[in-house]
């Protein structure tokens, strides 16, 4: 599992969060307990006649049960009017009074729903960016392990599964947001957790590509790198996952040279340079031990040192090249400059095998 510097993840946090919570947020509608519900600019899109009354009561309705604590009434009320009045200015706010009912309950799975109805049906709305840090506190609060309650009181099972989909509808509702990259870190770390490696490694795979500028973008190269390390089993098995580790182990040293987690990244890339040199060792030594097929192990042995030329197994891999040539000048063999199998100059001549031949007398 990738256990990547949160430094950065926190720092674009709570930043985001601060702004969201401390933002100035201008709304087409305000509430007071004294007048109720009114509309800046005295204009109800969306109403005519006796709409305009209805609507109006009925918000003004919900909002005092929900002050005096009665949320079920509250949430009928907000519900008739975003279902009767969909298209005037009091729907959004209805939805959005509704999710906050529902996450005040711990209905997380409603409450997503009602913040999402908001996000997909009124796009323009002024609590966009509310909206949109709310449902990114909601999947973190589940992705932590907080679990959803029906009926506002019988707690369910943790389901971290859901706030993947939950993160994945954030990056969907402002993938230029600076929220999108942080959604697609937690997306990763659930699904390593969850023992999802590949769809972790896609996670992090969108967010280098996608959002290369972002201060996680050293944490998700690192964690991409060490995820890839994960899987690999050892030298005697595939090398792909190893390859794919000590390339984003050189990127990440190449591209953030002051990184913290520079000699943390140093560690991963010795590690998996060394599995990739004993890789070529194994091959080799088949080939020298079982077929005595001098060129096949040289070429394998030579892949070992270039591989990790500072290294143990790269020693080792010299030491049986010189193996190689001493076998090969006992039977007056040597390479070509085409690294092919060729007589040795000074080699004795062979004397030649006397035909023997069969015949009657």
């Amino acid at each position: 599992m990738f256990n990547f510097s949160m430094r950065s993840f926190r720092v674009l946090l709570f930043a985001l969060l601060g702004f969201s919570m401390g933002g100035n947020l201008s709304a087409a509608l305000r509430w007071t307990a004294e007048s109720g519900w009114t509309v800046e600019g005295g204009a109800l899109a969306g109403l005519a006649g006796q709409d305009v009354q209805r609507a109006t009561e009925l918000m003004n309705n919900a909002r005092a049960a929900e002050e005096r604590g009665r949320k079920g009434s509250a949430l009928s009320g907000y519900k008739k009017v975003a279902k009767r009045f969909p298209n005037s200015v009091f729907a959004p706010e209805a939805l959005y009074r509704q999710g906050q009912i529902f996450l005040s309950r711990r209905q997380y799975y409603k409450a997503f729903t009602s913040f999402q109805n908001v996000m997909s049906l009124y796009p323009n709305n002024e609590r966009f960016g509310e909206v949109l840090a709310t449902q990114f506190r909601l999947a973190e609060d589940l992705m932590n392990g907080a679990r959803n309650h029906h009926w506002g009181w019988l707690p369910s099972f943790r389901s971290r599964e859901r706030s993947i989909t939950y993160f994945e509808w954030v990056v969907a509702n402002a993938p230029y947001s600076d929220y999108a990259p942080l959604a697609l870190m937690n997306i990763a770390r659930t699904h390593q957790r969850l023992n999802n490696t590949p769809y972790a490694i896609d996670a992090l795979d969108r967010l280098i590509n996608n959002y290369s500028q972002s201060l996680l973008a050293p944490d998700a190269y690192l964690a991409l790198a060490q995820t890839h390390a994960s899987l690999v089993d050892g030298p005697a098995y595939d090398q792909q996952s190893t390859r794919e580790a000590i390339t984003y182990f050189e990127d990440f040293m190449i591209l953030f040279p002051d990184d913290p987690g520079l000699s943390e990244a140093q560690h991963g890339l010795d590690q998996m340079r060394t599995v990739f040199a004993e890789s070529k060792m194994i091959l080799a030594d088949y080939q020298l031990r079982y077929n005595q097929n001098y060129q096949g192990a040289r070429v394998f042995y030579n892949e070992a040192i270039t591989g990790f030329p500072d290294s143990e197994v790269a020693e080792r891999a010299r030491g049986q090249l010189e193996v190689i040539e001493q076998r090969m000048d006992a039977l007056g063999l040597t390479f070509d400059e085409d690294g092919k199998i060729a007589l040795a100059e000074d080699a004795p001549e062979r004397p030649k095998k006397q035909k023997k031949f069969l015949g009657i007398f």
